[in-house]
């Protein structure tokens, strides 16, 4: 069986996020917060600084746990520490401190599995960033029509739903993704995650 596929112990972390566990989110924050605390502090950020960060991080792991199985093959705090670290170099670079050195953790191992997941973590959460400013940019009827659509409800329906007819919905379908794709491959953030991929 390959390493892949085999859950880390820590994987209970990631269950726990999902079920939204407060006992075991609780022992999350007592064992990993204090970490992610001192690596900040130590690089131009304050505890706020840290408590924001640690948050955000905890969100990225549980949007891409629910999207579908996520198995953990690498120790839960490597993870979280790679996925703070990529956040807090942004953070520091969106606040124009070019050229801060970063200390690392103290005694923190890289693994090529933390690495690699926790950068895919972060680039699909840029992803659905990205994919929600340019939806919310669009007119509500688009907005109704698309979420409508993407319900697997076949495009008769939609209409009625909406009052329209079925025409007109399956043209204005096709001219509001128009608009989400162009207003998508317009934005700076779309140009870095392709470089990025490439």
């Amino acid at each position: 069986m390959s390493s892949k596929s085999v859950p880390h112990a820590d994987q209970k972390y990631i269950q726990a996020l999902l079920a939204n566990d407060r006992k075991a989110i609780e022992e999350i924050y007592e064992k990993f917060a204090g970490r992610i605390r001192s690596f900040v502090t130590s690089n131009n950020g304050s505890a706020k600084d840290a408590q924001d960060l640690f948050q955000e991080a905890l969100i990225a792991i549980y949007q891409k746990a629910r999207k579908g199985p996520f198995i953990l093959t690498c120790p839960f705090e490597a993870y979280l520490y790679l996925i703070c670290r990529s956040k807090w170099i942004n953070e520091l670079k969106s606040r124009k401190k070019v050229g801060v050195t970063i200390k690392e953790w103290e005694g923190f191992k890289e693994e090529k599995e933390a690495i690699e997941v926790a950068e895919s973590t972060n680039k699909e959460q840029k992803q659905d960033a990205l994919f929600q400013k340019a939806f919310s940019s669009l007119s509500e009827g688009c907005q109704k029509l698309l979420r409508f659509s993407w319900t697997g409800t076949h495009m008769k329906k939609v209409a009625e739903q909406l009052d329209v007819s079925y025409s007109y919905a399956r043209k204005k379908k096709s001219e509001c993704i128009a608009k989400l794709m162009k207003r998508i491959k317009a934005s700076p953030d779309f140009n870095q995650l392709q470089t990025k991929a490439g």
